[in-house]
């Protein structure tokens, strides 16, 4: 009877210590260390309860010899037992009443409720519940053997536990790194990519499986370069210095896909105990739109000071004159005199007007004064009789239905819409030509389109037509006037009202042998529509 009793208790501790070294998932292992407890003392059923600590309460985690619906009948006495983080062993009485409750229900014949603690240190993992169905007595060495199982299965609840720590970690630092909007990439000592996060692959144009075990310099391919080192010639100068300091790279990068890329990457060495580099994380920053911004603002300046210098001019030159004191003016030159002056101290004023629109923009001080029933045909018409004044080559034709609706709307702002676009529409038709002004009704919204016999809009200017600052880059923009905000500030207008701007090429030119532009504008019906800004 003692050797078998010794062969039984070498097989239960085999079958065990293979669960805990080939099985990873802890349900598996902890349903083999149930089943050697109660095939041990030919016990009828047991469960594993745990400790959960995520959330502070106790809960089966494995069960034996009982069916599954024995505790789905008792689910809500199930589903959890609070406990107070180091005081778990407070919780044990009533535990162990609950699992008595389940295994009396269960009517399986049983007459006591053996309980092992899972301890790891002073810290309670959990407990083996063991149903047995007689008052058979343990002795002390299968006693001392359960209470093994019981530790082999806190080792294994927590050595789970930290392996689910590092699985989970690992995928949040991988979700980081997919989600991340910088690009980031990892090489190897040999300068090889490891990781390429979907972001870069958008920078750079090349998709991460082409990218992997390929070289960093044959990857990033520098057009032009920022700073004096690239990553390759600040390694052969020594890189990284003892400390391990950060590298710092930015130029354009050469894609064949589209027109360069702005990138700055920070380098940061990986070392290990010794000091020496095992890896290199490479953190990538597109600066493309911060280098259209630096653009922006030298193109700003030079419009700015250009156009505010014109107007300025010429009141300095024309006060100047009227006030000679050795010429006599006449009533109709001193009146002319006056008009110019007028006229650029309007043209002034209109350029500050759309420097702080475009401000209050940036800023998101944009406000919309709305009133009900505005009338865009008659907005049209007083707007078209002001241009005609200013132009004897182009004619304006405009044509509204008679139940074209009222709408609600900002009508100071719907005005500032309609002269950009019918001043665009003169400033770009030099020979002169038709201007349309056309409105159209819809069940959601109104429509009016501007259409002109003009010099049209270059395919590759299309993309930026509506940017701050934009203006064709051709020879008629260059001798016109303009800071290029009328339509960055009319496209933000007519979205404060709900609507949407678009343009297209005129078809129908009229024989001028000029492709034209058509702007169209929307406005809903609706007046909730309209953004409260």
């Amino acid at each position: 009877m003692l050797v078998d009793y010794r062969v039984r208790q070498r097989e239960y501790l085999l079958s065990i210590s293979r669960a805990l070294t080939s099985e990873l998932d802890l349900s598996d292992v902890l349903r083999i260390i149930v089943q050697a407890s109660v095939d041990f003392i030919s016990g009828r059923a047991g469960a594993i309860v745990l400790a959960d600590p995520s959330d502070s309460v106790f809960r089966i985690a494995a069960i034996y010899g009982l069916q599954r619906d024995h505790f789905e009948r008792f689910a809500p006495m199930l589903s959890g037992l609070p406990y107070k983080a180091g005081e778990e062993q407070e919780a044990i009485p009533e535990l162990t009443r609950r699992m008595q409750r389940v295994a009396k229900a269960a009517e399986i014949g049983v007459t006591q409720v053996l309980r092992l603690p899972m301890l790891s240190g002073d810290a309670l993992i959990g407990m083996i519940y063991v149903f047995q169905a007689s008052n058979y007595r343990i002795s002390s060495d299968a006693s001392n053997l359960l209470q093994s199982f019981a530790d082999q299965a806190a080792i294994a609840v927590k050595n789970a536990r930290l392996y689910q720590e590092v699985i989970d970690e690992k995928q949040r630092l991988d979700a980081i790194l997919e989600q991340s909007a910088d690009g980031v990439m990892i090489l190897d000592r040999q300068l090889r990519i490891d990781r390429f996060n979907p972001s870069l692959s958008r920078m750079t144009g090349s998709a991460r499986e082409d990218v992997i075990g390929r070289y960093h310099r044959d990857v990033i391919r520098w057009h032009k370069l920022r700073t004096e080192l690239t990553l390759e010639t600040a390694i052969v100068d020594g890189w990284p210095l003892p400390g391990g300091a950060h590298l710092y790279v930015e130029g354009d990068l050469k894609r064949t896909d589209r027109e360069n890329t702005s990138l700055g990457i920070t380098y940061a060495p990986l070392l290990n105990s010794r000091g020496a580099m095992t890896n290199i994380i490479a953190n990538v920053r597109d600066l493309t739109r911060y280098r259209q911004e630096e653009e922006l603002q030298k193109t700003f300046i030079s419009v700015v000071s250009h156009e505010l210098k014109t107007p300025v001019s010429i009141i300095k030159g024309y006060a100047g004159t009227l006030r000679r004191k050795d010429a006599k003016w006449s009533p109709g030159l001193l009146d002319e005199y006056a008009a110019v002056i007028e006229e650029e101290a309007d043209r002034l004023t209109g350029l500050i007007d759309n420097l702080l629109e475009a401000s209050r923009l940036q800023s998101g001080a944009f406000r919309l004064e709305l009133t009900d029933e505005v009338s865009l045909p008659r907005l049209v018409t007083d707007t078209a009789v002001r241009f005609e004044s200013q132009t004897d080559i182009h004619e304006f034709r405009i044509n509204f239905p008679d139940d074209f609706p009222l709408i609600t709307g900002d009508e100071r702002r719907l005005v500032q819409v309609l002269n950009n676009l019918i001043n665009n529409a003169i400033k770009y038709s030099p020979d002169g030509g038709y201007v349309d002004i056309t409105g159209h009704t819809h069940a959601d919204y109104v429509t009016v389109s501007i259409q002109d016999q003009g010099i049209g809009i270059p395919e590759h200017e299309k993309h930026r037509i509506f940017d701050k600052f934009a203006r064709l880059d051709n020879a008629l923009s260059r001798k016109t006037e303009g800071t290029g905000l009328g339509l960055f500030l009319t496209k933000a207008i007519v979205e404060a009202h709900g609507g949407s701007i678009w343009f297209s090429s005129n078809d129908n030119s009229h024989g001028s042998g000029n492709p034209g532009t058509i702007f169209t504008f929307s406005i809903p019906r609706d007046k909730h529509f309209i953004k409260h800004r």
